[in-house]
C-alpha cells in the first residue's frame, strides 16, 4: 500500500543528513560522479517538505549510471526506479525513502535536467515569498492527493515549471 504525502515542517537537521549521506555516497561512487547536490525541498532553509532528502548526483552518461546501482545497492540504495522517456534522468534510487530517508537522483552532468533543478532549488532560496506559495501548494495537494504521489507530483508541474521560467530570466 502506498504511503500518504506528509508535508512536515522544516527540519534543520536535513543539510546535516544530506552532508552525511553525500560522504557515503561519494565513498561507494565518487570515481564516477562529476557533481552532487542537495535539490528539493529539503535544500531550502525553512520550507516544509517531506521527509525525504533528495540528492543529485551528475554522471557522464547511462553507462556510469548503469554501473553505480549494484554499488549503491552496498549502502542500502534498493528501491531502483529506472526514469524511462528522459534521455538525462537515469535513476531515482530510494534509501528508507518513508523515515525521514534520501531518494538519489541519478543524472547526466550539466544535462538541461539537471540544470533546472538547480535553478528551482536556488529560486526558492532566493526568494521567500515563493518558496511561502509552493510550501502553500504543496500541503494543499497532500490534502487532496492523499497516498496518490503521481498525481500530487503532477500537479505541482506547473508552479515549478513558472519558478524555473522565472529563475531563468
Amino acid at each position: 500500500m502506498a504511503h500518504p504525502v506528509i508535508i512536515v515542517d522544516y527540519d534543520p537537521q536535513w543539510p546535516i543528513l544530506y552532508e552525511d549521506e553525500k560522504g557515503r555516497i561519494l565513498g561507494i561512487i565518487g570515481h564516477k560522479v562529476l557533481a552532487i547536490e542537495h535539490i528539493g525541498s529539503t535544500a531550502v532553509p525553512g520550507l516544509g517538505a517531506k521527509p525525504i532528502v533528495d540528492i543529485m548526483a551528475c554522471v557522464r552518461g547511462r553507462s556510469d549510471a548503469d554501473d553505480c546501482v549494484p554499488l549503491l545497492r552496498n549502502i542500502g540504495y534498493d528501491d531502483v526506479t529506472p526514469q524511462e522517456g528522459n534521455p538525462d534522468w537515469y535513476y531515482c534510487i530510494g534509501r528508507d525513502a518513508h523515515s525521514s530517508g534520501y531518494h538519489l537522483h541519478l543524472m547526466r552532468y550539466m544535462s538541461d535536467f539537471s540544470k533546472k533543478h538547480l535553478l528551482f532549488r536556488d529560486c526558492l532560496r532566493t526568494h521567500p515569498d515563493v518558496a511561502q506559495q509552493y510550501l502553500e501548494l504543496k500541503r494543499g495537494l497532500a490534502a487532496k492527493y492523499g497516498s496518490d504521489r503521481v498525481g500530487y507530483t503532477e500537479s505541482k508541474t506547473s508552479f515549478i515549471e513558472s519558478v524555473v521560467a522565472m529563475a531563468r530570466e
